[in-house]
């Protein structure tokens, strides 16, 4: 008999730690190679972990909601005979070697801080500051005791971060002498903003029907507020003609799906579009981090999904620029199924440095979407309509039946100006319209 160690498989290269959100075995449980023992989520993407031996489920070493990281044992499985591709403690170890293993693990059990419940907080604490304060055992009585930095008295990473070294040295600076330097600024007037943020009281009657936010719902909530507290949003709107667009499309596409085997949509078109406007503005292929901007050298195009359950995930395609229609088309849909069907994969939605999201797919005409953060720009495309426009010849102007569409572009004016975030639009737009009806796919 040998006991096979579970580990939290790597997820991708930017993917350090999940959440465990369900065990799909319990203690004393037979398990298969290759069967799912428990469900664990990353801040994006939900997955499995398999066993990589048959056995009986002896251990497990994290509770549901616990956060682990990427290598840490998460359980303990008995399998039958040797196991030599895999790390084992042999049953027949001496007795003081199986009562330091046994010590080992109940250490690792306590070491592992219980999961923070900050839903009955007033404050807003962005993901980061939540994570670093589950990682210290701050609790969130302590967290809403830091005088935050950030703007309208928010907590940043460096105030946490002052925080837990100020505590490991055992020196406790007086509130006051903290809030001192910041009297002089006019922003320091936190007090009155922090008490219109505070939520309005909800009535509830008999016939309400009240329903807790789902683990993503709640992840996409604080995105969403971190994003509209750490951005300047500003929008610019273009129409663009998409005639030829729509006549190429509806001639090739049965061609198209017969050769590649794939379906064509407007969505890739587009993609080719951006892909080709942020090649030439680099500066709304960008990050900030602080006081620095950061330029991407790869074109990472993110494309927001609706997921069955009415949640957004956002796939990434890497490398943008550098597919062909076809290969924009293939990553397009192969993300999009994916992202339907929960297969996606932890690096499927990293790395992103400029979003895409398609609200035309529900009617709307246009719309002002939010910066998916650290990016600094989003592209919203609106609906396909018939519509009566003036057309210009040289034989003089008359009105025709066109296909028009809105873009919708939202950046973060800290770092772009109108005149940036105007002409990446209008050239994406300049792209739209140019296309050539008589191209080959």
């Amino acid at each position: 008999m040998a006991r096979f160690e579970l580990k939290l498989p790597k997820m991708g290269e930017s993917v350090a730690e999940a959440t465990i959100t369900n065990w799909l075995k319990e203690v004393g449980d037979k398990i298969e190679a290759d069967e799912a023992v428990l469900e664990i989520a990353t801040d994006k993407v939900d997955s499995e972990v398999p066993s990589e031996v048959s056995g009986i489920l002896v251990e497990q070493l994290f509770g549901k909601d616990d956060l682990v990281q990427v290598g840490q044992t998460i359980a303990i499985i008995e399998t039958e005979g040797d196991a030599p591709t895999v790390k084992v403690v042999e049953e027949v170890a001496a007795p003081a070697e199986v009562t330091e293993i046994e010590q080992t693990i109940e250490t690792a059990k306590d070491s592992v801080s219980s999961p923070q419940d900050f839903s009955g907080s007033d404050k807003f604490f962005s993901p980061l500051v939540k994570n670093i304060a589950k990682e210290e055992g701050i609790s969130v009585a302590e967290l809403e005791s830091i005088n935050g930095s950030g703007k309208d008295g928010r907590v940043t990473k460096e105030d946490i971060l002052k925080h837990i070294e100020t505590r490991k040295s055992g020196v406790t600076t007086p509130k006051a002498a903290v809030e001192t330097p910041k009297a002089a600024e006019p922003v320091a007037q936190v007090a009155p903003v922090q008490k219109s943020q505070q939520a309005v009281p909800v009535s509830v009657n008999g016939g309400d029907e009240i329903i807790e936010m789902d683990r993503m719902r709640k992840l996409i909530s604080g995105y969403m507020v971190a994003s509209v507290q750490t951005s300047a949003h500003v929008q610019s709107f273009i129409e663009v003609d998409v005639t030829n667009i729509v006549k190429w499309r509806e001639k090739v596409k049965t061609a198209f799906e017969k050769r590649e085997g794939e379906k064509l949509t407007f969505t890739p078109i587009m993609m080719e579009a951006v892909a080709k406007a942020l090649k030439d503005f680099p500066g709304m292929n960008i990050s900030v981090d602080g006081d620095y901007i950061i330029k991407k050298k790869n074109i990472n195009l993110g494309m927001a999904a609706a997921l069955p359950n009415g949640n957004l995930i956002v796939p990434v395609i890497k490398n943008a620029d550098q597919l062909n229609l076809v290969g924009m088309a293939k990553a397009v849909n192969d993300l999009g199924n994916r992202a339907k069907t929960g297969k996606l994969k932890p690096d499927d939605t990293q790395g992103g440095t400029y979003t895409v999201t398609n609200v035309g797919t529900f009617g709307s005409v246009f719309g002002t979407p939010i910066i998916n953060q650290p990016q600094v720009g989003i592209l919203a495309l609106g609906a396909i309509r018939k519509v009566p426009a003036v057309i210009e010849t040289p034989e003089g102007d008359f009105i025709g039946i066109r296909q028009k569409m809105f873009l919708s572009h939202s950046y973060d004016h800290r770092v772009v100006d109108g005149a940036l975030g105007g002409s990446f639009v209008k050239r994406v737009a300049e792209y739209l319209e140019a296309f050539d009806i008589n191209r080959d796919f």
